[in-house]
Parts: C-alpha cells; sequence; structure tokens
C-alpha cells in the first residue's frame, strides 16, 4: 500500500528540466554504460557501438575499435580512455578535431582472459586501473608498465575514495590497494553476501550502497545500517548505478524505476521515472558534469537532468490537468485554474493536483480580494473555499473580477457578454445585475476614475465606456481611434497607469489628450521583430510588470536602492515554454519564485538561480569539399593554421558549439565570412555554416553565440585564402604581360605592314584603274570592230541571198525559156539558143562567185565538212552548202538544174555518204556543224 501511495504522491511531483536523447538523435544503438567530461566540456558516452562525444550542439560517434561494446570510458588529462570486450586504450584528438585510437593493451601485449571485458576505469595519481570480472590492470602512466591484481571470485566494481582505491570480491569481503599491495578493509557478512553499487565519503566515514539493502556506514571497524527516511523505498528497488554530487546528495540510478535523488540526510528530493520526464526506467550510469548537471545512461537512450536550473518543472500526466491559464497561491493552497478545471494542492508536498468539484470547464481567472478567493470559469462565477467552490454567478464566461473603488461591496467583472456586477449582500457575494447598454465580451478591462471603464477586444478594438453612478446601465461608449486593435492585445493597470499594448509597443493612456501615447521606456520589454504576446501580467506582491517574446520572459522591476526601474530578461524562449498563446500567465509563490503555466502544466521560475554564466564559442571542426575525379571530396582542416586552398576546393563547412546542456538555455549563434559577406548572420541556433563556391581570395570566418542576453567571451575565427585559377596566377599574368608586349609589337610590325600595303595596294588599285580604263577603252573599240565585222558579216549574208535568190530566179527562168523552146515545132533551128541556155544553166562561175560569198558568210564550213566527211564531192559539197542556207529541194533544184525528185535523190545518197542514222535530219545535222 505504501508503494501505491508513494507513486501516486510522486506522478504529481516537479522536478528539474530532463533533455532527452533517443538513439536516433544521437546516431548509436540504445545502451549506455559509462559517461564522462573533458575540460572542454564535452560529453563522453560509453555505447554498444562505441564512443559518443556530444559538444552541446551534434552528436558524433567513433565506432568501437573492435566492434564490440564499449563497457567504460574515462576522461583523464587530455586522454580519452576506453575498455571493451579484451581491448582497452585511449582515444586522442589531433590537430583537425578528429579523436584517433591507440591499444594500450595491444602495446602492453595483454593476454586477457576469456570473455574479459572493461567495466570500469579509474584514475589515481600517475596510475590508471582497468576493471574487468576478474582482474585490476594497474597501468603506470610514466613507466608504461603494467601490474595485474587477480581475483578467484567476481570483482563487482573497484571505487575510488580520497585517493584510495577499494574493490570488492564477491563472497570475501571489501580491500584496498595500498602501495601496490591489496588489503583487507572488511568481510562483514553483508559485504560478502551483497554486490556493493559505490562506496562513498560520508561525514568521514565509508559509506556502503548495496544494491538491495540500502546505505551501511563503516566507522571503527564496525558496520552499521544507515538509518534514513529513504530505506523504505531502497529496499523496494535494486540500485544498480549511483554517484554523491558535489552538494554531498545521492543520485541512485534503479533497475526499474528512474532515479532517486537523496539529500545528505538520506531524505527523498526527487524520484523520477519514465512516468515523469525519463526515456528509461533503467539506469546503467549516472554522472555529475562541471555544471552539476546529472547525466543518465539508460537502457535506452540518454538523459540529461539540470539539477542547478533555476527552472522547475510540472507537467500534468497524460492531459488529466490541462493548459493552466491563471494560478495563485491563496491560504497554503496552490491553485492552477486550466482548460480542464480549477485543481488544487497544498504548498511544498508532493501531493497530486485534485479538482475542485462543480468547477469542471474551462477557468479563466483566480482572484484574492480581501481574503476571498473568485475563480472566473466557462460556467460563471465561483468563491474557493479550501477545497470547496461555491457557485455565485451562472453569467457564463468570467474574464476576470475588479474591485470598484468608490464601493467596497461591489465588485465589476467581464463575461462574455459584457460587464456585470456582484454585491456583498449581508457577507455573501451575490450577482446583482448586468451593465445595459454594452454587450462586447469583457476580457480586458480596466476602471479609471470610478465610473469610466476602458475595455480590449481584439477584433473590435478599446472602448471607453462611461457608467451611470448605480452601475446600472452604460451611458455612452466611445471607441478610441488612438491605438489599432489586433490579436494578442491587452489592457492592463500599473501604478494607476492605464497600459494598452500591442506588436508595436506599450502605449499609456494620457487623461488630458484623451488618447494613448507610446512609452518608450515600457515598450523595451520587447522588440517588435520578437512580439509573441501582448499580454501583460502585473504583480502586487513584487511590483513587477511581466511580459513574453519570442525569445524570453521580461519583467520590468524597482531598483531595491532607488525609485527607478529595470528591465530584467529570463532567457526562457517561447520554443521551449510552451505558451498558452495569448493566455500567458505568471504569479509569485514564494521566495522569489514564480509559477508560469503553460499547455503542458507549468515551469517554476526561481529568480535567486538566474545567474548570469559567461560562455565560450568554440570552432570544432572545419571540412573543405572539392570535386575529384567526378565524386565529391571532403577534408577535415586545422582550425589552427591558416587555410591555403587550390582555387577547386572553395566550399567550406563550419560547425560550431557551446557546451551548454540546461534545456532551457538555448544556444544561438551569429557569424560572417569577411571577404566577401562583411555582415553578422541573424541568430540561429543552426551549428554550422556552409559556404559554397567561393571565389578566389583572402577571407576570415568569425563566429559568436549567445545563450539569452549573455553573449560569448569570445569571437573564435579562421582565416584561409582560396588560390586564383591558373590562368589568374602571378605568372600568368606575367606570361599575359609578356604576351600583351609580343601582341603589340606584332600589331605595331603588322600596322606597319598594313599601311605599306595599303599604300601599295593604292598604287596598285590607281594603275588597275588605268588599265582597266585602257583594257575598257580596247573593248569599245573591239565592241566597235565586232559591229562593223557583225555589219559586214550581214551585208555578206545579204549579198549571199541575193546572190543565191538571183541564180535561182536566173536558172528558173532559163528553164521556164527552155521549156518552151523544147515545145516549138523546128527544134532544128533552136538546138543552139537551147544549148546556150543549158550553159548558163550549168555556168561555173556562177557556182564560184555563190562558194565566194558562202565562204564570206560562214568561213571554213565546206572544210570542216570536207574533213569530217573526205569522201564528199564537189557536188555534195554544194548540195550541203544550200542545205546550210536551210533551202528545201524545190529551191535547189533550179540551182543545180535537176528536178526536185532528183534532189531528193541527192539528198539520200549524201545521208549515206555520212552515214546518219536514219532517224537524223540531214538538215539540222549540217546546220549544227
Amino acid at each position: 500500500m505504501f508503494i501505491f501511495f508513494f507513486c501516486t504522491l510522486v506522478n504529481g511531483q516537479e522536478h528539474p528540466p530532463i533533455q532527452t536523447f533517443m538513439p536516433n538523435e544521437y546516431g548509436a544503438e540504445n545502451q549506455n554504460w559509462s559517461i564522462s567530461q573533458s575540460k572542454e566540456k564535452h560529453i563522453y558516452v560509453a555505447n554498444n557501438k562505441g564512443l559518443l562525444v556530444f559538444n552541446g550542439a551534434k552528436w558524433v560517434l567513433y565506432n568501437s575499435p573492435n566492434q564490440t561494446i564499449v563497457r567504460s570510458v574515462n576522461v583523464i588529462d587530455e586522454l580519452v580512455y576506453t575498455g571493451c570486450y579484451r581491448e582497452f586504450g585511449f582515444w586522442e584528438k589531433n590537430n583537425l578535431g578528429i579523436l584517433n585510437y591507440t591499444s594500450l593493451s595491444s602495446k602492453l601485449k595483454i593476454s586477457f582472459l576469456e570473455d574479459e571485458e572493461i567495466w570500469n576505469i579509474i584514475h589515481v595519481d600517475d596510475f590508471i586501473l582497468f576493471q574487468s570480472l576478474k582482474r585490476i590492470y594497474v597501468y603506470n602512466k610514466r613507466d608504461g608498465t603494467c601490474s595485474i591484481i587477480s581475483s578467484n571470485t567476481i570483482l563487482y566494481k573497484v571505487f575510488k575514495i580520497n585517493e584510495g582505491v577499494y574493490f570488492q570480491k564477491t563472497k570475501e569481503g571489501v580491500f584496498e590497494i595500498v602501495n601496490g599491495k591489496v588489503r583487507l578493509v572488511s568481510n562483514h557478512p553483508i559485504l560478502k553476501e551483497n554486490l556493493l553499487v559505490n562506496i562513498f565519503n560520508h561525514q568521514g566515514n565509508l559509506l556502503f550502497q548495496t544494491e538491495d539493502n540500502g546505505f551501511y556506514i563503516f566507522k571503527y571497524d564496525t558496520l552499521i545500517k544507515w538509518d534514513i527516511s529513504a530505506n523504505e523505498v531502497l529496499l523496494k528497488d535494486r540500485i544498480y548505478s549511483s554517484i554523491q554530487l558535489k552538494d554531498h546528495s545521492f543520485i541512485l540510478g534503479t533497475i526499474s524505476n528512474g532515479i532517486l535523488h537523496v539529500t545528505s540526510d538520506g531524505d527523498i528530493e526527487h524520484h523520477i521515472n519514465q512516468n515523469n520526464g525519463l526515456s528509461n526506467n533503467t539506469v546503467l550510469s549516472v554522472f555529475e558534469d562541471g555544471d552539476n548537471n546529472v547525466w543518465l545512461g539508460l537502457e535506452n537512450g540518454i538523459n540529461c537532468i539540470n539539477l542547478s536550473s533555476p527552472f522547475t518543472i510540472y507537467n500534468g500526466e497524460k492531459g488529466k490537468i490541462g493548459s493552466v491559464n491563471t494560478s495563485i497561491l491563496f491560504n497554503n493552497y496552490l491553485y492552477i485554474g486550466t482548460n480542464q478545471g480549477l485543481f488544487y494542492k497544498e504548498i511544498n508536498s508532493n501531493n497530486q493536483f485534485k479538482l475542485v468539484p462543480g468547477t469542471q470547464g474551462a477557468v479563466w481567472c483566480l482572484t484574492s480580494i480581501d481574503n476571498t478567493l473568485f475563480c472566473g470559469n466557462n460556467s460563471g462565477t465561483f468563491i474557493i473555499n479550501g477545497e470547496q467552490a461555491q457557485f455565485i454567478s451562472d453569467i457564463q464566461g468570467t474574464w476576470n473580477i475588479k474591485t470598484i473603488s468608490k464601493d467596497d461591496k461591489l465588485l465589476l467583472q467581464g463575461n462574455y457578454n459584457g460587464l456585470n456586477i456582484l454585491e456583498n449582500k449581508q457577507g455573501q457575494w451575490v450577482f446583482r445585475n448586468k451593465i445595459e447598454g454594452f454587450d462586447t465580451s469583457s476580457r480586458y478591462f480596466e476602471i479609471l476614475n470610478g465610473t469610466d471603464v476602458f475595455v480590449s477586444h481584439e477584433y473590435k478594438g478599446v472602448f471607453k465606456v462611461k457608467l451611470d453612478t448605480n452601475y446600472t446601465k452604460a451611458i455612452s461608449v466611445l471607441k478610441d481611434t488612438s491605438v489599432a486593435q489586433g490579436l494578442k492585445t491587452s489592457l492592463i493597470k500599473y501604478h494607476n497607469q492605464l497600459l494598452y499594448t500591442q506588436k508595436d509597443g506599450v502605449f499609456k493612456y494620457d487623461e488630458i489628450k484623451n488618447r494613448f501615447v507610446k512609452d518608450s521606456i515600457l515598450s523595451g520589454l520587447f522588440l517588435k521583430e520578437q512580439f509573441t504576446s501582448g499580454k501583460l501580467v502585473f504583480i502586487k506582491e513584487t511590483n513587477t510588470l511581466w511580459s513574453f517574446s519570442l525569445h524570453d520572459i521580461s519583467y520590468f522591476a524597482p531598483f531595491k536602492l532607488s525609485n527607478s526601474y529595470k528591465i530584467n530578461k529570463i532567457p526562457l524562449p517561447s520554443s521551449l515554454r510552451n505558451d498558452v498563446s495569448g493566455y500567458e500567465n505568471v504569479s509569485y509563490i514564494n521566495n522569489n519564485k514564480y509559477l508560469y503555466g503553460n499547455t503542458l502544466g507549468y515551469i517554476i521560475i526561481d529568480l535567486d538561480k538566474l545567474n548570469k554564466k559567461p560562455h565560450k564559442v568554440n570552432v570544432d571542426l572545419i571540412s573543405k569539399g572539392y570535386y575529384k575525379n567526378n565524386s565529391f571530396k571532403t577534408e577535415f582542416l586545422d582550425p589552427s593554421t591558416k587555410g591555403l586552398f587550390k582555387n577547386n576546393e572553395n566550399n567550406l563547412e563550419f560547425n560550431f558549439s557551446v557546451p551548454e546542456y540546461n534545456k532551457y538555455l538555448e544556444a544561438e549563434y551569429q557569424y560572417k565570412l569577411e571577404g566577401i559577406y562583411d555582415f553578422w548572420s541573424n541568430w540561429s541556433t543552426q551549428s554550422n555554416a556552409l559556404f559554397e563556391n567561393l571565389p578566389f581570395g583572402e577571407y576570415t570566418f568569425y563566429v559568436k553565440s549567445r545563450i539569452g542576453n549573455e553573449v560569448s567571451e569570445n569571437i573564435e575565427s579562421y582565416s584561409f585564402k582560396i588560390d586564383p585559377p591558373w590562368y589568374l596566377t602571378k605568372v600568368m599574368f606575367g606570361i599575359y604581360f609578356i604576351l600583351v608586349a609580343l601582341f603589340s609589337l606584332f600589331m605595331h610590325t603588322a600596322y606597319k605592314r598594313y599601311y605599306r600595303k595599303q599604300r601599295e595596294k593604292l598604287l596598285y588599285k590607281t594603275q588597275r584603274d588605268l588599265e582597266l580604263k585602257e583594257l575598257e577603252n580596247k573593248q569599245q573599240l573591239m565592241h566597235f570592230n565586232n559591229e562593223n565585222l557583225k555589219q559586214d558579216i550581214d551585208n555578206k549574208n545579204r549579198e549571199l541571198a541575193i546572190s543565191t535568190m538571183s541564180l535561182i530566179k536566173k536558172n528558173e527562168f532559163l528553164n521556164t525559156i527552155k521549156s518552151e523552146l523544147q515545145k516549138a515545132q523546128d527544134q532544128k533551128s533552136l538546138k543552139s539558143v537551147i544549148k546556150i541556155i543549158d550553159k548558163n544553166l550549168n555556168n561555173t562561175d556562177d557556182w564560184h562567185a555563190f562558194e565566194e560569198a558562202f565562204n564570206n558568210a560562214d568561213q571554213d564550213f565546206l572544210k570542216k565538212i570536207k574533213s569530217e566527211h573526205p569522201s564528199l564531192t564537189s557536188n555534195d559539197l554544194r548540195l550541203c552548202a544550200y542545205l546550210r542556207l536551210n533551202l528545201s529541194s524545190k529551191e535547189i533544184a533550179p540551182l543545180l538544174n535537176i528536178s526536185s525528185r532528183s534532189v531528193e535523190v541527192k539528198r539520200y545518197r549524201l545521208r549515206k555518204k555520212m552515214d546518219l542514222p536514219h532517224e537524223s535530219s540531214l538538215t539540222d545535222y549540217i546546220l549544227e556543224i
């Protein structure tokens, strides 16, 4: 029954912030066996797959040196020692920021036992002890030697207490190593029969912690049970790992129930398990880092608990509480109003929150007036008495309730339907009336000068409502036009000043000007570009005014020694605080602690723990990328030396980090690359910068960081130079100069030659023009001669034609006369005449005259045809001449003094002599010659 009660109790616990890292985030397997930290605050984790390194921004995995589970890790000086299956050694960071492994066991030629694993590594003076379940290997760093302490029974664990080394042999007891020798400390039955988880120094005595039977104090050689309040819980859970913190409290990691945080007096401070924040209930290893964060190596994942954080978290179990809209500490009860109802618990108790009966539904306000607690609910208005609620008004949606200064028996409340009045009658608060004439939902309203009420509505704007003196109706309703309406605006009274807030700043109402005027001091609560909500919250107990923006929560508070005020900023970004957007709320608890309600529950902010902590940014890795053989190559660079790169090595990536592990302190970075991007980038949580295809030149990369509003102490830098391409190098410029000089000389010579040639060309052109002119004249003269020749030929052709026609006519005439004479009776007397006529018809003189005229008109024709056809007779040539003149057979007959039939016969014979084909025309053939 006690266990059930305890579980119920702790489910309602507030706990420190917890960061969870799952295997898919850190890129390795689920089990994590050991954790350590280096001087630069990097975290090292022994994982099933290898060695994990975390710099606050990025996880890096180094695979196990022999592909087995890494069981132990310890950072000693600058070296990271690890142990695994039949192997131990150290990792050392090179100048590129990469870890390289050196095997000590191989160097020392260790002959391991069968299936031996190194489960623990501790450092004492100049010695490093590597512990397995059967041996302790004692390595001397100075001389590089190694001695072995063996056991016939199980060596469960080895412990370092006050520079002394202790270990337990099962069934034998606890031993100490003194001057290299093993000495029995105690063989008490408890120590022989129970496995020890750890040994601590507690108030000068040894404190033995067992797995199942709690703590025992070893004093004056006597073992005494440590009688503490946590014993009943400790006896119910098996403890697997533990550590004593710097404040002397203890973190105990269980097999199946998360961790127990036990104070140095033995009281349970926290019990955190998978129900309220851890990613797994089996805790394999525990480690406290330099900033008092507790790291847990779990069966599934890695968790970091920020024990010293100014923030304490309460997340409602599985949404049973809902989003917190308002809260108040009243009569030793902590009340939280959520979207599901009003819940309560006693302050400083670990009890669960309980629902106040009857208050189901959204709660909008909790207001204490004259020691009476009013609750504004979606259903109406309640008065809360301890664990009970009294329903006093059924007007739905009570946004807020305020006092009326002129009458302490009246209260003004804003509802969904406008403004309403509550009245105290005989000590009982009851609903009196609605304010007639104003029906706008009144979430934000403030009373100014008794009857003047200002109401702000996000969609409709700000209204000034004038009430009558009896508070029954609105006499006038005026809309204020001096400020803009908008989402997430608010209206509040602060030090009797009416403040209206929107994204452009905080505006104060000026009663003389009858308008809102921007307040430059209060507007410094947030920047316009960081505006998320105009909600302002005034906390009367501490005289502080709170606001909420993208990167922080701010509050306006007075100085303790003066009447002036200052703006304080809490680095709690909206991305981490889970705002109820537009319904942000803060209430004062006690001891400078404030409760901030959110969608998951609430966050307790302890202002006393908000110490500004200086930090530094580190450039962890620098790499260059380039193409080679059609593939992209990456090389890591030495951040301590200036980089000199080839022209194609112009892709650079910078990885930087701040080793800050507080869940609610988010590191942001700003960088610039001087030489091309000379202005700082915007702040970003991205921890790397990639520059691609950089032109040649000299560059310096700068990076700085901020956590909250605290900028890093340093600005890291890295200078490098990218060579120009080969065609822009100094050698090439020298070659270019020589080429330009040679080209200039060549051009000078070429121009001289050109102008000489131009001169020669001009002379030649002039001479040629003269020659062309002369040739033109000759051609013209030739043309004249040709014309004359043509005219002569035409004349001769005409003469030939006339001569031919004359011969034809003459012969026709003579043949006619001869025919007539042959018809006469007296042939004998006419025979001489006919003979004369025949002589004239066959007159060779006529042929010679024709031949001469024909040769003048068509030179060499007769020679050509005679050369081609040597067998032709003179008569054949005569017929060819007549055919050349394209004369018909009828026209040729008189010239030859034969009949047309005879001409045809001659033509036929001529064809045969010329061997002309049957289909060829004789006339055409002769004309073509």
